[in-house]
């Protein structure tokens, strides 16, 4: 449970005699479980009627407690099940009415006897286009349009993996601060060539008859992946000159 922090220097007078937050403070509140949140996310929650501070006669944002708690639920239902903002808001919506509701979910809801059954080891979850397209709050022109520049691809049998689902609201996200699709090819070709490189690593394991060697791959390609992918982060920020959470 998040706590209201009880009024340091930082907090302000206006917010130590209220009880209310800054958005700032809110921000460290939040960091804790959610290190990737910034300001510009819990404003454009706020702009998308997720959460409603109070306002300053100065226009400054204040936060009590419960829009906290409200904010951290709409991150956790974003992180852990992939819901679009419109089916988040609608489940929010529904339980401050005192509605007993379900937890939305992205495709077929798994029994228990379902549960049991599923195989032992790894398993990658898929999504149809409508899935896709409702997980991440998109419309199918733009859907297309990441597609004819490679950013999104179906697989094989023409599901999509989870990924594609985060890839998704990434770009959409870029997009609002001018960034469009054709802008990011560029990313995309360099995760390619991240993707070949970690994959000629371990292609010999792969191809290995031995299920103990080829389980060993697996590991290896997600240990390779993860450096690449911090790696790759830490150049972006030396390249900028700048911190990044």
């Amino acid at each position: 449970m998040l706590q209201t922090p009880s009024g340091g220097a930082g907090s302000g007078t206006a917010a130590r005699d209220s009880g209310l937050m800054s958005i700032g403070t809110v921000l460290n509140v939040l960091r804790d479980e959610f290190p990737e949140v910034t300001i510009s996310k819990i404003r454009f929650l706020e702009s998308e009627g997720l959460i409603e501070p109070q306002r300053t006669p100065s226009g400054y944002r204040k936060f009590s407690a419960g829009d906290v708690e409200r904010l951290a639920h709409v991150l956790r239902m974003q992180r852990d099940h992939y819901l679009p903002l419109k089916v988040i808001r609608e489940h929010l919506d529904a339980m401050e009415r005192g509605e007993a509701v379900a937890l939305p979910v992205v495709g077929r809801q798994r029994t228990p006897e379902d549960l049991q059954e599923l195989p032992v080891g790894p398993t990658v979850a898929r999504l149809g286009r409508a899935e896709l397209l409702a997980a991440a709050d998109v419309d199918e022109g733009e859907l297309k349009e990441w597609e004819s520049y490679g950013l999104i691809a179906p697989l094989a049998d023409g599901s999509y993996d989870a990924e594609a689902v985060t890839v998704a609201a990434l770009v959409a996200e870029l997009g609002r601060f001018g960034i469009e699709p054709r802008h990011l090819r560029v990313m995309k070709a360099a995760a390619d060539r991240e993707a070949g490189l970690v994959d000629q690593v371990v292609a010999p394991l792969k191809r290995h008859r031995n299920p103990q060697t080829r389980a060993l791959a697996e590991a290896r390609t997600k240990e390779l992946a993860a450096l690449a992918v911090k790696l790759h982060t830490a150049l972006v920020k030396s390249a900028l000159g700048v911190r990044l959470p």
